[in-house]
């Protein structure tokens, strides 16, 4: 895991999730590239290069935020695109490879109801590269128990638990699988793929309507530093993944949650 992007918005948790980002890739080695859309569109006839104006204005933003962070050793690199947040993210993986993008779960939202705001639910939603996103004011520590929920031990990506592989290795920590059987569930569903059996440290298996309903049962028992899930076209979130918000009221969960992405 050596690139790590971590887009950056106008909220008051924006710098406390650049910092654990920072955090993050310390311990990692990794590389962090400072990330913010933005969009400018020129009125006829002005002589005024607008797009470089706002290009140099976000970049001075971007500046004050890791002034503000405790950078550490970590080398950090920024990035301002113009155009919208998950195409930027698709060029700048097309162009440097990002193995994990790091964002606040609030994003742009300010309502205290939202848990997902609509630019982490978008870049959730859209992007093919693996989201962490971080609960406002979450303050870094070395990942000690993490529960991943799935309905299937089916993982036909080859790359999709990299990212959960190196967690592992790396921090070593208690690795709980949720298993949920739901009502349409196959019996080849009910066998793990060899790369998770191999991780696992404890596998529950569990009958609920949903997996969603499944995590929410048994999140507050085992009591994860991490929650992770696999973004499928059908599965956990799969009705949340459809839209760019999400409510505390649908879904809340005060750690990071890791969102891998099944290709």
């Amino acid at each position: 895991m050596k690139h790590i992007l971590v887009p950056i918005g106008s909220t008051e948790s924006a710098q406390s999730t650049l910092q654990y980002a920072i955090d993050f890739a310390e311990d990692n080695n990794a590389k962090v590239f400072v990330f913010r859309a933005y969009s400018a569109q020129s009125k006829a006839g002005t002589m005024v290069n607008v797009s470089n104006i706002i290009e140099r204005e976000t970049n001075l933003y971007l500046k004050t935020m890791v002034k503000a962070c405790d950078t550490k050793n970590v080398d950090i690199k920024l990035i301002a695109a113009k155009g919208s947040v998950t195409d930027s993210i698709q060029n700048i993986d097309a162009e440097l490879g990002i193995d994990l993008v790091i964002v606040g779960a609030k994003s742009n939202a300010i309502k205290e109801e939202v848990f997902l705001g609509n630019t982490a639910g978008n870049i959730v939603k859209k992007s093919d590269v693996t989201v962490l996103t971080i609960p406002d004011g979450y303050v870094y520590k070395p990942i000690s128990s993490i529960l991943m929920a799935f309905k299937s031990g089916i993982i036909k990506s080859k790359t999709a638990l990299k990212p959960l592989q190196f967690i592992v290795e790396h921090y070593k920590p208690t690795l709980n699988l949720l298993l949920v059987k739901t009502p349409n569930y196959k019996e080849e569903d009910l066998i793990l793929h060899s790369d998770l059996d191999t991780m696992k440290s404890t596998l529950t298996v569990t009958e609920n309507a949903t997996t969603f309903q499944g995590v929410l049962e048994h999140l507050k028992t085992l009591n994860p530093d991490m929650l992770c899930v696999l973004r499928r076209k059908r599965g956990f979130f799969k009705k949340l993944w459809e839209k760019n918000t999400i409510l505390k009221e649908e879904f809340y969960a005060n750690v990071p949650l890791l969102v891998l992405r099944g290709k």
